[in-house]
């Protein structure tokens, strides 16, 4: 079979491209962040508030981690659920933080939690499987979906639900072809929770309709307030996703964890084998001093300097004519109301951007629910740039 298709207009030959790629859409805040960069290179001053990367370096401890596991030099494939060592590390991590005990035969060391979200999907989805979620939420969620020949179903969520699904959402959008739920509990891009009571009760009706529970728990750790708890905690059968990318400070590394429910482990492996063989091993060895209380304490400090962010950053918008009627209670982002100032948030984040020299992303980027009129500011840069980036978008609002 020809790689090509014939264009009969001109008779030039195309490549040929699988129709799924036309429901893939591009990931907006990267081209933004290249205009941004380009625009930088040629010696403009940005204030980013646009990338859900956290400004500090990795960790002294997990660096000092992965230089000896060089010098050591055993730098080699892993099995496909990872280290074991890791995998104790994990399953401590559950016990300690939560009192859930999970084994670590049950535990998935993976690519990042993009790996994670596709092992979930891999093993869950038959072509034309539906999966329901909030709208807004994270882009990539429903384009892994989609990769994995499943339908994803976006629900409209808003302030009064605080941006997530509910019991009676799930209930009134589940349907014959619907095998899972996906909840992100904080969220991107809103930061809000599903509070536990709501938790149970959504696993309660995607137990009714047959369903799995997949969770999202990317941003545990990043919460203000509270100590936000694992839906673990309520069943041993929901898949549950986690990262060292967000609290644990190690987006590049690429590392993240799937907790599995029991009867999924060997298929989880078997895909795991065939798609990535194995997570980095040099992160994976890094990682094992993640949880080291030296190195928590370095996290938890820093989790306090990002509640003061978003303390001083809330009001700060609000005061420029941002609506933002709930307070985020995790992660590093505030999911904000544009509608006073314009009609089109993605026209906005381009003019704020070229004109203020600050980025931001647009709502576009995170559903089809209202994405004109929002905007997400992520305070993943000092207070010092914070300031900065809110006094640009100040003169630029006429303020």
């Amino acid at each position: 079979m020809s790689l090509y298709r014939r264009d009969p207009m001109n008779q030039r030959q195309r490549p040929r491209i699988a129709r799924r790629m036309g429901e893939i859409a591009p990931f907006q805040v990267m081209e933004l962040l290249v205009r941004a960069r380009a625009m930088e290179a040629d010696g403009r001053d940005i204030v980013h508030m646009e990338i859900g990367e956290p400004d500090f370096d990795t960790p002294g401890p997990v660096v000092r981690a992965a230089h000896a596991a060089l010098e050591r030099g055993d730098i080699h494939y892993t099995p496909a659920m990872g280290l074991l060592e890791l995998r104790e590390a994990i399953s401590g991590w559950y016990r300690t933080r939560y009192a859930v005990e999970v084994p670590p035969h049950r535990i998935c060391v993976t690519p990042g939690a993009s790996g994670a979200l596709l092992l979930a999907c891999g093993v869950l989805l038959d072509p034309g499987d539906r999966v329901l979620m909030a709208d807004p939420g994270y882009p990539c969620n429903r384009h892994f979906v989609r990769f994995c020949e499943g339908e994803p179903v976006g629900v409209p969520v808003d302030a009064r639900t605080a941006w997530q699904l509910t019991p009676e959402m799930v209930g009134a959008r589940w349907s014959r072809r619907t095998v899972a739920a996906l909840l992100a509990s904080p969220s991107n891009p809103t930061g809000t929770v599903v509070p536990p009571e709501g938790m149970a009760a959504i696993l309660d009706r995607v137990r009714a309709g047959g369903g799995t529970l997949i969770v999202d728990e990317i941003y545990h750790g990043l919460s203000y307030g509270f100590r936000a708890g694992t839906a673990l905690a309520l069943s041993d059968d929901v898949f549950v996703v986690n990262s060292f990318s967000k609290y644990f400070g190690m987006t590049g590394w690429r590392l993240g964890w799937l907790v599995v429910p029991a009867g999924y482990v060997r298929e989880v492996e078997k895909l795991g084998q065939n798609l990535f063989i194995s997570a980095s091993t040099i992160a994976q060895r890094a990682a094992l001093s993640a949880f080291t209380p030296e190195n928590l304490a370095i996290l938890e400090s820093r989790r306090g300097e990002f509640q003061r962010r978003r303390d001083y950053l809330l009001p700060a918008l609000a005061r420029l004519g941002f609506e933002l009627p709930v307070t985020p209670r995790g992660a590093f982002y505030l999911y904000a109301d544009c509608g006073r100032l314009t009609t089109d948030s993605h026209r906005f984040a381009l003019e704020v951007l070229e004109k203020a020299g600050v980025a931001i992303t647009p709502g576009t980027d995170f559903g089809r629910h209202q994405p004109e009129r929002h905007v997400r500011f992520a305070y993943t840069t000092s207070m010092e740039r914070l300031e900065e980036g809110v006094d640009r978008l100040g003169r630029y609002l006429g303020h």
